[in-house]
């Protein structure tokens, strides 16, 4: 794990680079979104183990399958989500398990997405001393996704957005208003943030230039523009943007049908 501020870490994985965030104090942490082959949970739970940390709490971004997980070593303190999150978790757990693969063992399989729904505030006995975590829940990229402010800190932990390595991904078939809001949303916390936390992707100092970049490549594809990203080139980001294109058609044929009335 790194420090990216004082009292959080962040571990990544093989997979898909997804980041696992740990607010650690006094002795207690809360986990954020840990993830996500069984081996690199059990490896969390050994760096737990060896720093004297106790988990009083979890937090999952939202929901999906690589953001819902857990460890028995890690115990059994409440898990938090939003309300959306945890009632997604629970109404579609047979696609969620699904996606984990056949190979997954059972005892994970059962932890997988066991939260509860909130969305004021993540209860004072699950967090670590020296943090204030506020929640900034909105529907881009999945119905209920949340980000976490740490205004000490000064850190946005900000799930499957603003990544390095993605291209903003707008869930089907109609989320990009939704994503496109969410950006918004998150702007005020972007302007005061040192550092960002994506999903998946590296931690960094650059919170205003990603923020950028994913509305300028959003701007380009709505416009019926190839986007100058370079994230176009990592793996299966091609396809992400196929899908964007497909989905913003309509909306182009609306706003053409709009100015030819």
């Amino acid at each position: 794990m790194i420090e990216v501020a004082e009292g959080v870490l962040v571990a990544t994985s093989r997979a898909m680079s997804t980041t696992s965030t740990v607010l650690c104090g006094a002795g207690e942490a809360l986990l954020i979104d840990p993830a996500w082959r069984p081996d690199e949970l059990d490896a969390l739970a050994d760096e737990l183990e060896a720093r004297g940390l106790r988990v009083v709490g979890g937090f999952a971004t939202h929901a999906h399958h690589d953001h819902l997980l857990w460890h028995p070593r890690f115990g059994a303190p409440p898990r938090w989500a939003s309300t959306t999150t945890a009632v997604l978790a629970r109404d579609e757990r047979a696609t969620l398990v699904a996606q984990l693969g056949g190979d997954f063992p059972p005892a994970l399989v059962d932890l997988m997405g066991r939260v509860e729904g909130t969305d004021a505030a993540i209860p004072g006995s699950s967090v670590p001393h020296g943090f204030a975590p506020e929640l900034v829940v909105h529907d881009g990229h999945a119905p209920g996704h949340t980000a976490v402010w740490l205004p000490e800190q000064r850190v946005l932990i900000a799930g499957d957005m603003l990544s390095d390595i993605e291209l903003p991904l707008p869930f089907y078939p109609d989320d990009l208003p939704s994503y496109l809001a969410a950006l918004d949303l998150l702007e005020p916390y972007v302007a005061q943030a040192a550092v960002v936390i994506p999903g998946h992707g590296t931690p960094g100092s650059d919170p205003g230039a990603r923020l950028t970049a994913d509305r300028r490549y959003l701007a380009a594809v709505m416009a019926g523009h190839v986007p100058d990203d370079p994230r176009l080139a990592n793996p299966g980001m091609r396809e992400e943007y196929e899908h964007l294109r497909r989905m913003v058609v309509p909306t182009q044929s609306n706003s053409a049908a709009v100015s030819r009335g």
